[in-house]
């Protein structure tokens, strides 16, 4: 998800997924895979860098899941604790 800010100021959140295009004429429109239009103040380029920051950090979480370097804090996986809902990402070996 990457923050954004609306022309009114408001701010909200968009799955970086989802972004099909991003234009500026001379507002910043991104559009959506389903066509779904937002107009937003962030120049092109923000929206961008936004995007690949975004996916950098999906790739580096991964990476560190991979190599077991990640420690999960959140209240779904509590270290020690067998009980969690939270399944661990397998490691080389175990694929």
């Amino acid at each position: 998800m990457i923050r954004l800010t609306r022309l009114n100021g408001k701010h909200f959140v968009l799955n970086a997924e989802l972004v099909q295009r991003v234009e500026g004429h001379p507002d910043t429109v991104i559009t959506l895979a389903d066509d779904t239009k937002y107009v937003v103040t962030e120049t092109v380029d923000e929206v961008v860098e936004e995007i690949r920051t975004w996916h950098a950090s999906v790739r580096a979480t991964s990476f560190r899941m991979d190599r077991g370097e990640l420690h999960l804090t959140t209240p779904y996986h509590q270290q020690g604790t067998d009980d969690s809902s939270v399944v661990p990402f397998p490691s080389r070996d175990e694929r």
